[in-house]
Protein backbone atom coordinates (compact mmCIF):
# COMPACT_ATOMS: atom_id res chain seq x y z
CA UNK A 1 0.00 0.00 0.00
CA UNK A 2 1.26 3.54 -0.74
CA UNK A 3 2.07 6.10 1.93
CA UNK A 4 -0.82 8.47 2.67
CA UNK A 5 -1.08 11.92 1.16
CA UNK A 6 -2.78 13.21 4.34
CA UNK A 7 -3.47 12.10 7.87
CA UNK A 8 -7.02 12.28 9.20
CA UNK A 9 -6.84 12.19 13.00
CA UNK A 10 -10.04 11.69 14.97
CA UNK A 11 -10.72 12.18 18.67
CA UNK A 12 -13.87 11.07 20.44
CA UNK A 13 -15.05 9.91 23.85
CA UNK A 14 -18.56 9.31 25.22
CA UNK A 15 -20.90 8.23 22.42
CA UNK A 16 -17.89 7.76 20.18
CA UNK A 17 -18.37 4.25 18.79
CA UNK A 18 -21.78 4.89 17.18
CA UNK A 19 -20.41 8.14 15.75
CA UNK A 20 -17.31 6.39 14.40
CA UNK A 21 -19.43 3.66 12.82
CA UNK A 22 -21.48 6.31 11.02
CA UNK A 23 -18.33 8.15 9.90
CA UNK A 24 -16.31 5.19 8.61
CA UNK A 25 -19.31 3.93 6.64
CA UNK A 26 -18.87 7.02 4.44
CA UNK A 27 -15.14 6.49 3.75
CA UNK A 28 -14.01 4.45 0.72
CA UNK A 29 -11.08 2.04 0.59
CA UNK A 30 -9.63 4.26 -2.17
CA UNK A 31 -9.11 7.14 0.28
CA UNK A 32 -5.63 8.62 -0.24
CA UNK A 33 -5.36 9.46 3.46
CA UNK A 34 -4.83 7.28 6.52
CA UNK A 35 -7.27 7.57 9.42
CA UNK A 36 -5.91 7.50 12.98
CA UNK A 37 -8.48 7.32 15.77
CA UNK A 38 -8.38 7.91 19.52
CA UNK A 39 -11.48 6.66 21.31
CA UNK A 40 -11.48 6.89 25.10
CA UNK A 41 -12.25 3.54 26.68
CA UNK A 42 -11.25 1.57 29.76
CA UNK A 43 -7.67 0.23 29.93
CA UNK A 44 -8.94 -3.36 30.01
CA UNK A 45 -11.20 -2.94 26.96
CA UNK A 46 -11.03 -5.38 24.06
CA UNK A 47 -9.54 -3.17 21.38
CA UNK A 48 -9.78 -5.87 18.70
CA UNK A 49 -13.52 -6.17 19.30
CA UNK A 50 -13.89 -2.42 18.64
CA UNK A 51 -11.77 -2.64 15.48
CA UNK A 52 -13.89 -5.54 14.23
CA UNK A 53 -17.03 -3.54 14.88
CA UNK A 54 -15.74 -0.66 12.75
CA UNK A 55 -14.56 -3.02 10.00
CA UNK A 56 -18.09 -4.37 9.55
CA UNK A 57 -19.21 -0.95 8.31
CA UNK A 58 -16.44 0.06 5.90
CA UNK A 59 -14.37 -1.33 3.04
CA UNK A 60 -11.28 0.24 4.59
CA UNK A 61 -8.91 -2.12 6.42
CA UNK A 62 -9.19 -1.45 10.18
CA UNK A 63 -6.52 -2.53 12.62
CA UNK A 64 -4.95 -2.11 16.03
CA UNK A 65 -1.48 -0.75 15.23
CA UNK A 66 1.77 -2.12 16.55
CA UNK A 67 4.81 -0.03 17.44
CA UNK A 68 6.83 0.91 14.37
CA UNK A 69 4.17 -0.11 11.85
CA UNK A 70 4.17 1.80 8.55
CA UNK A 71 1.24 4.12 7.86
CA UNK A 72 -0.69 3.10 4.76
CA UNK A 73 -3.23 5.06 2.74
CA UNK A 74 -6.84 3.93 2.91
CA UNK A 75 -6.36 2.29 6.31
CA UNK A 76 -7.89 3.04 9.70
CA UNK A 77 -5.80 2.64 12.87
CA UNK A 78 -7.48 2.62 16.29
CA UNK A 79 -5.33 3.51 19.29
CA UNK A 80 -4.99 0.42 21.53
CA UNK A 81 -6.40 0.56 25.07
CA UNK A 82 -4.15 2.36 27.56
CA UNK A 83 -1.60 3.29 24.88
CA UNK A 84 -0.86 6.57 23.13
CA UNK A 85 -0.91 6.44 19.33
CA UNK A 86 1.64 8.80 17.73
CA UNK A 87 2.55 9.51 14.11
CA UNK A 88 6.17 9.84 13.02
CA UNK A 89 7.70 10.75 9.67
CA UNK A 90 11.44 10.01 9.72
CA UNK A 91 11.56 9.33 5.97
CA UNK A 92 8.93 6.59 6.07
CA UNK A 93 5.68 7.51 7.87
CA UNK A 94 5.12 5.10 10.74
CA UNK A 95 3.30 4.76 14.06
CA UNK A 96 4.52 4.79 17.63
CA UNK A 97 2.49 2.95 20.26
CA UNK A 98 3.66 4.00 23.73
CA UNK A 99 2.57 3.95 27.36
CA UNK A 100 3.71 7.51 27.97
CA UNK A 101 2.31 9.89 30.60
CA UNK A 102 -1.37 10.73 30.36
CA UNK A 103 -2.46 14.04 28.87
CA UNK A 104 -5.57 15.62 30.43
CA UNK A 105 -5.76 12.31 32.35
CA UNK A 106 -6.24 10.32 29.13
CA UNK A 107 -4.23 7.51 27.56
CA UNK A 108 -4.72 7.29 24.66
CA UNK A 109 -5.12 11.05 24.30
CA UNK A 110 -6.34 12.89 21.22
CA UNK A 111 -4.03 15.79 22.07
CA UNK A 112 -0.95 13.56 21.90
CA UNK A 113 -1.99 12.03 18.56
CA UNK A 114 -2.96 15.36 17.02
CA UNK A 115 0.33 17.01 18.04
CA UNK A 116 2.46 14.20 16.65
CA UNK A 117 0.50 14.21 13.39
CA UNK A 118 0.85 17.98 13.03
CA UNK A 119 4.62 17.79 13.56
CA UNK A 120 5.04 14.86 11.16
CA UNK A 121 2.65 15.92 8.36
CA UNK A 122 2.35 19.71 8.81
CA UNK A 123 -0.39 21.23 6.66
CA UNK A 124 -1.45 17.79 5.40
CA UNK A 125 -3.30 16.91 8.61
CA UNK A 126 -7.05 17.06 9.11
CA UNK A 127 -8.17 17.00 12.75
CA UNK A 128 -11.68 15.84 13.64
CA UNK A 129 -13.45 16.12 17.00
CA UNK A 130 -16.59 14.05 17.54
CA UNK A 131 -18.94 13.55 20.47
CA UNK A 132 -17.41 13.34 23.95
CA UNK A 133 -17.12 14.77 27.43
CA UNK A 134 -14.60 17.30 28.76
CA UNK A 135 -11.66 18.79 26.86
CA UNK A 136 -9.39 16.27 25.11
CA UNK A 137 -8.65 17.24 21.50
CA UNK A 138 -9.03 20.99 21.89
CA UNK A 139 -5.30 21.62 22.35
CA UNK A 140 -4.65 19.07 19.61
CA UNK A 141 -6.78 21.01 17.13
CA UNK A 142 -4.83 24.16 17.97
CA UNK A 143 -1.57 22.27 17.31
CA UNK A 144 -2.90 21.25 13.89
CA UNK A 145 -3.98 24.79 13.06
CA UNK A 146 -0.58 26.18 14.08
CA UNK A 147 1.02 23.79 11.59
CA UNK A 148 -1.31 24.83 8.77
CA UNK A 149 -3.70 21.90 8.98
CA UNK A 150 -7.50 21.81 8.94
CA UNK A 151 -9.84 21.54 11.95
CA UNK A 152 -13.27 19.91 11.73
CA UNK A 153 -15.80 19.57 14.54
CA UNK A 154 -19.03 17.61 14.64
CA UNK A 155 -22.02 19.90 14.96
CA UNK A 156 -22.57 19.92 18.75
CA UNK A 157 -26.33 20.20 18.27
CA UNK A 158 -26.40 16.61 16.98
CA UNK A 159 -23.55 15.20 19.10
CA UNK A 160 -24.71 12.74 21.76
CA UNK A 161 -22.28 14.42 24.18
CA UNK A 162 -21.50 17.96 22.93
CA UNK A 163 -18.81 18.94 25.47
CA UNK A 164 -15.75 18.06 23.33
CA UNK A 165 -17.07 19.78 20.18
CA UNK A 166 -18.23 22.83 22.13
CA UNK A 167 -14.91 23.23 23.95
CA UNK A 168 -13.04 23.02 20.66
CA UNK A 169 -15.30 25.65 19.11
CA UNK A 170 -14.78 28.04 22.03
CA UNK A 171 -11.01 27.84 21.88
CA UNK A 172 -9.93 27.08 18.30
CA UNK A 173 -10.51 28.74 14.94
CA UNK A 174 -12.31 25.71 13.48
CA UNK A 175 -12.60 25.46 9.69
CA UNK A 176 -15.72 23.31 9.40
CA UNK A 177 -18.64 22.49 11.72
CA UNK A 178 -20.68 19.73 10.08
CA UNK A 179 -23.12 16.95 10.94
CA UNK A 180 -21.81 13.41 10.77
CA UNK A 181 -23.71 12.54 7.60
CA UNK A 182 -21.76 15.21 5.69
CA UNK A 183 -18.33 14.56 7.17
CA UNK A 184 -17.26 11.69 4.93
CA UNK A 185 -17.74 13.66 1.72
CA UNK A 186 -15.92 16.63 3.24
CA UNK A 187 -12.94 14.50 4.23
CA UNK A 188 -12.75 12.99 0.75
CA UNK A 189 -12.82 16.45 -0.83
CA UNK A 190 -10.12 17.84 1.49
CA UNK A 191 -7.73 14.90 1.12
CA UNK A 192 -8.07 14.95 -2.67
CA UNK A 193 -6.44 18.38 -2.73
CA UNK A 194 -2.81 18.90 -3.67
CA UNK A 195 -0.32 17.82 -1.02
CA UNK A 196 1.25 20.79 0.77
CA UNK A 197 5.02 21.13 1.23
CA UNK A 198 4.75 23.43 4.26
CA UNK A 199 6.41 21.18 6.86
CA UNK A 200 9.11 23.79 7.48
CA UNK A 201 6.47 25.92 9.25
CA UNK A 202 6.07 23.48 12.13
CA UNK A 203 6.78 25.52 15.31
CA UNK A 204 9.84 24.53 17.31
CA UNK A 205 7.90 24.28 20.58
CA UNK A 206 5.58 21.64 19.10
CA UNK A 207 8.58 19.69 17.86
CA UNK A 208 9.94 19.82 21.41
CA UNK A 209 6.68 18.59 22.93
CA UNK A 210 6.35 15.83 20.34
CA UNK A 211 9.88 14.69 21.11
CA UNK A 212 9.08 14.54 24.84
CA UNK A 213 6.04 12.33 24.12
CA UNK A 214 8.06 10.04 21.85
CA UNK A 215 10.69 9.49 24.54
CA UNK A 216 7.88 8.83 27.07
CA UNK A 217 9.43 11.17 29.66
CA UNK A 218 11.00 14.59 29.53
CA UNK A 219 13.40 16.58 31.69
CA UNK A 220 13.14 19.87 33.50
CA UNK A 221 15.64 21.38 31.06
CA UNK A 222 13.49 20.37 28.09
CA UNK A 223 10.30 21.77 29.61
CA UNK A 224 12.00 25.06 30.49
CA UNK A 225 12.65 25.60 26.78
CA UNK A 226 8.92 25.96 26.15
CA UNK A 227 7.40 26.86 29.53
CA UNK A 228 8.01 28.67 32.80
CA UNK A 229 7.41 27.38 36.34
CA UNK A 230 4.22 28.33 38.19
CA UNK A 231 3.11 27.68 41.80
CA UNK A 232 0.92 24.69 40.87
CA UNK A 233 1.42 20.95 41.22
CA UNK A 234 0.69 18.14 38.78
CA UNK A 235 -2.47 16.27 39.87
CA UNK A 236 -1.09 13.03 38.41
CA UNK A 237 2.38 12.85 39.95
CA UNK A 238 2.63 15.77 42.40
CA UNK A 239 5.53 17.40 40.54
CA UNK A 240 5.85 21.09 39.76
CA UNK A 241 3.87 22.42 36.82
CA UNK A 242 5.11 24.70 34.06
CA UNK A 243 2.90 27.07 32.07
CA UNK A 244 3.43 26.59 28.34
CA UNK A 245 4.34 29.87 26.67
CA UNK A 246 3.19 29.15 23.12
CA UNK A 247 -0.21 29.01 21.43
CA UNK A 248 -3.48 30.71 22.33
CA UNK A 249 -4.76 27.94 24.60
CA UNK A 250 -3.59 28.10 28.21
CA UNK A 251 -1.78 24.82 28.96
CA UNK A 252 0.45 23.27 31.61
CA UNK A 253 2.85 20.34 31.74
CA UNK A 254 5.21 18.74 34.25
CA UNK A 255 8.71 17.52 33.49
CA UNK A 256 7.64 13.87 33.65
CA UNK A 257 5.36 14.41 30.65
CA UNK A 258 1.85 14.92 32.01
CA UNK A 259 0.08 17.74 30.18
CA UNK A 260 -3.16 19.63 30.81
CA UNK A 261 -5.27 22.38 29.34
CA UNK A 262 -6.36 24.98 31.88
CA UNK A 263 -9.90 23.54 31.72
CA UNK A 264 -8.58 20.04 32.33
CA UNK A 265 -6.47 21.19 35.26
CA UNK A 266 -9.41 23.08 36.76
CA UNK A 267 -11.63 20.00 36.47
CA UNK A 268 -8.98 17.93 38.24
CA UNK A 269 -8.66 20.54 41.00
CA UNK A 270 -12.43 20.49 41.54
CA UNK A 271 -12.40 16.70 41.88
CA UNK A 272 -9.49 16.84 44.33
CA UNK A 273 -11.26 19.54 46.35
CA UNK A 274 -14.39 17.42 46.64
CA UNK A 275 -12.38 14.36 47.71
CA UNK A 276 -10.56 16.44 50.32
CA UNK A 277 -13.82 17.80 51.72
CA UNK A 278 -15.26 14.29 52.03
CA UNK A 279 -12.16 13.28 54.00
CA UNK A 280 -12.62 16.36 56.21
CA UNK A 281 -16.24 15.36 56.81
CA UNK A 282 -15.19 11.85 57.78
CA UNK A 283 -12.58 13.19 60.20
CA UNK A 284 -15.13 15.55 61.80
CA UNK A 285 -17.54 12.66 62.28
CA UNK A 286 -14.81 10.62 63.94
CA UNK A 287 -13.93 13.56 66.20
CA UNK A 288 -17.59 13.92 67.18
CA UNK A 289 -17.79 10.21 68.03
CA UNK A 290 -14.65 10.42 70.14
CA UNK A 291 -15.94 13.45 72.01
CA UNK A 292 -19.23 11.62 72.66
CA UNK A 293 -17.35 8.70 74.21
CA UNK A 294 -15.31 11.08 76.35
CA UNK A 295 -18.47 12.89 77.52
CA UNK A 296 -20.14 9.66 78.66
CA UNK A 297 -17.07 8.74 80.75
CA UNK A 298 -16.74 12.16 82.37
CA UNK A 299 -18.65 13.89 85.16
CA UNK A 300 -19.37 17.46 86.14
CA UNK A 301 -17.70 20.36 84.27
CA UNK A 302 -15.56 17.97 82.18
CA UNK A 303 -18.63 16.27 80.72
CA UNK A 304 -20.33 19.62 80.07
CA UNK A 305 -17.21 20.84 78.23
CA UNK A 306 -17.22 17.82 75.90
CA UNK A 307 -20.94 18.26 75.21
CA UNK A 308 -20.31 21.89 74.18
CA UNK A 309 -17.52 20.79 71.83
CA UNK A 310 -19.84 18.15 70.36
CA UNK A 311 -22.53 20.74 69.61
CA UNK A 312 -19.96 23.00 67.97
CA UNK A 313 -18.57 20.29 65.68
CA UNK A 314 -22.10 19.16 64.76
CA UNK A 315 -22.70 22.62 63.30
CA UNK A 316 -19.54 22.35 61.19
CA UNK A 317 -20.48 18.82 60.05
CA UNK A 318 -23.97 19.92 58.99
CA UNK A 319 -22.64 22.91 57.05
CA UNK A 320 -19.98 20.84 55.29
CA UNK A 321 -22.44 18.03 54.47
CA UNK A 322 -24.94 20.54 53.04
CA UNK A 323 -22.15 22.14 51.00
CA UNK A 324 -21.10 18.79 49.52
CA UNK A 325 -24.61 17.50 48.85
CA UNK A 326 -25.52 20.71 47.02
CA UNK A 327 -22.66 20.04 44.62
CA UNK A 328 -21.01 23.40 45.28
CA UNK A 329 -17.50 21.97 45.56
CA UNK A 330 -17.33 21.21 41.86
CA UNK A 331 -19.35 24.13 40.54
CA UNK A 332 -17.84 27.02 38.65
CA UNK A 333 -17.48 30.16 40.66
CA UNK A 334 -18.28 28.38 43.94
CA UNK A 335 -16.88 29.52 47.25
CA UNK A 336 -15.53 27.06 49.77
CA UNK A 337 -17.29 27.52 53.10
CA UNK A 338 -15.01 27.19 56.10
CA UNK A 339 -16.10 26.67 59.72
CA UNK A 340 -15.04 30.24 60.49
CA UNK A 341 -17.45 31.78 57.89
Amino acid sequence: MPAPSHLIVVGTSAGGMPALVQLVAQLPATLTAAVLVVQHFAPDSDGQHLVDRLARHTAMPCRLPVHGESIEAGTLYLAPPDRHLLAKDGGTPHLLVTKGPRENHYRPAADALFRSAAVAFGANVVGVILTGMLHDGTAGLEFIKRCGGIAIVQDPHEAEYPSMPETALRNVDVDYVVPLNQMGALLEEITARKVSERKAEVPEDLKQEAAIAERVVGTTEEVLKIAHPVPLTCPDCGGSLFEVEHGKLLRYRCHTGHAFTADGLLHSAQQTLEETLWVALRMMEERKNLLSSMATRGVGPYSVQQEERIEEIKKHINRLREFLLNGSAGGSGSTVVTPED
